[in-house]
């Protein structure tokens, strides 16, 4: 493969990761207890990758031999996937101080996960793809069972490693059959030749099995079932890190692969897709209703969030690609803001993870209750916030492909998770109890949440920024 001077000045931003990273292994090897240099490395290096990523947001094309696309798309998610690292990593040392977990591997381990889930984004390969899908799997693994004394993070972090294992297999003997019936692992190139497979029945199974391992890191229906046990178990800041880059990472996967040509936009793929939408939502939002732990809850409302994201999926038109991108920057702040503070509640002996362990939140930390009840609201789509649009633009472009009866499930279980997400907020401001924080929350954990409520309002007020960017850049 020849490269050229420009393959490694459109990466700068992938390339300053994979040195941080690396710089990050190398502060936590050279000596012990030294958490603290590592997290601000963290910091000051995904903000610079930040920067970096914003100057070249304007679309580029091919680089590394057409391997990877740099700029437009792949600049948009990478923003996202670089914001959710950088607040995840804001939100986590008071955190995994409070818990007695603070080591300097946590915030290699995030580097190194965004680093995958940006290859994701940027590929233009399906070997890229997966790289970046084990990338990214391989460090989630671990950052589940971060808290190794913990018997149920140990769990939570097996649970995931297996059936993340399995959905890898999927995916590998799906890319083999791809390429057999094609001759190529080139997405570009599926795009051209897609036309002459859409009957071929070794290319169908094989875009089936990618459905399968994509659905598995979107957490969607049937594939859901490691979600609720793995965000549970998971460290608070780490659920939120994977309930959102991760799932905005599988959609992106699923723009590229499956919403990049209108010849695989059939009515087969298409049935398929709007099925695995509807029953997310369905199963997301009715089992959410009857849990009392507020990660497992946030787990199905997850389930149920990729279903509406589906639904852009399954209609593979301009306003399906909008909404998507549109939804995954909303749903990414509303999730984090909503477990940061979560994150702030709990204790080390597992207090504050309960609906019952918020109530008398709004008397007693009024502006942190306040900000979850925006976050609840935004949440169950209630305007005029960010979340509110996201539902919207999807049911649009739903309904523009004549999906009318996944809009109308789309909208019942909307109205259902109401009640869950309300609920939270009835218990912060109407019932009497000893709510509380499990220490003061450290300036940085603050300013991330903060960021997050703004941005949840700013975009529900203007969506027009991010919706006229998507449109321009996709």
């Amino acid at each position: 493969m020849e490269l050229t001077a420009s393959d490694f000045t459109q990466n700068l931003h992938l390339l300053l990761l994979v040195a941080l990273g690396l710089a990050l292994v190398v502060i936590e090897g050279a000596k012990k207890s030294r958490a603290p240099i590592s997290y601000w490395t963290a910091v000051v290096g995904l903000f610079v990758a930040l920067v970096l990523t914003f100057f070249s947001l304007e679309p580029k094309g091919p680089t590394f031999q057409g391997m990877m696309q740099s700029g437009g798309f792949a600049s948009y998610f990478t923003v996202v996937f670089l914001l959710a690292s950088l607040m995840t990593v804001l939100l986590s040392r008071s955190y995994l101080e409070r818990m007695e977990m603070h080591y300097g591997e946590f915030y290699a381990l995030v580097v190194f996960a965004a680093l995958g889930m940006i290859l994701m984004a940027s590929a233009l390969d399906l070997i890229i793809v997966f790289l970046g899908i084990e990338l990214m799997s391989l460090c989630l693994y671990v950052l589940a069972g971060f808290f190794r004394k913990t018997l149920v993070s140990n769990e939570s972090a097996v649970k995931y490693f297996l059936l993340g294992a399995f959905a890898t297999g999927f995916l590998l003997y799906g890319i083999t059959l791809v390429y057999g019936a094609t001759g190529t692992t080139s997405i570009e190139a599926l795009r051209e030749r897609m036309s002459l497979h859409t009957g071929d029945a070794l290319f169908l199974i094989g875009a089936a099995m990618l459905v399968v391992a994509f659905a598995f890191k979107a957490a969607a229906v049937p594939f859901h079932m490691w979600a609720p046990d793995v965000y549970e178990g998971a460290p608070t800041v780490v659920t939120a890190f994977m309930s959102t880059g991760a799932k905005a990472a599988a959609f992106s996967v699923f723009i590229t692969v499956l919403m990049g040509s209108s010849e695989f936009s059939h009515d087969g793929l298409n049935g398929v897709l709007a099925l695995i939408a509807a029953a997310s939502m369905v199963l997301g939002n009715i089992t959410a209703i009857v849990q009392s732990n507020l990660k497992r809850m946030l787990a199905y409302s997850s389930i149920a969030h990729a279903g509406y994201m589906l639904s852009g999926v399954a209609a593979a038109n301009t306003e399906g690609h909008t909404g998507i991108l549109y939804y995954v920057v909303a749903y990414a702040f509303m999730n984090l803001g909503a477990l940061g503070i979560i994150s702030m509640m709990e204790h080390k002996e597992g207090k504050g993870l309960t609906f019952d362990d918020y109530a008398g939140l709004g008397t007693r930390r009024p502006a942190l209750a306040a900000m979850m009840a925006l976050f609840m609201f935004s949440l169950a789509g209630i305007p005029p916030f960010a979340g509110f649009f996201g539902k919207y633009y999807v049911f649009l472009a739903a309904i523009k492909a004549d999906l009318i009866w996944l809009v109308i499930v789309g909208v019942l279980t909307s109205l259902v998770s109401v009640y869950y997400y309300l609920r939270l907020v009835v218990v912060m401001y109407f019932q009497t109890g000893e709510a509380e924080v499990a220490e003061q929350p450290s300036p940085a954990a603050l300013a991330a949440v903060g960021i997050a409520a703004v941005l949840v309002i700013q975009l529900g007020l203007f969506p027009s920024i991010v919706v006229n960017l998507a449109q321009r850049l996709y």
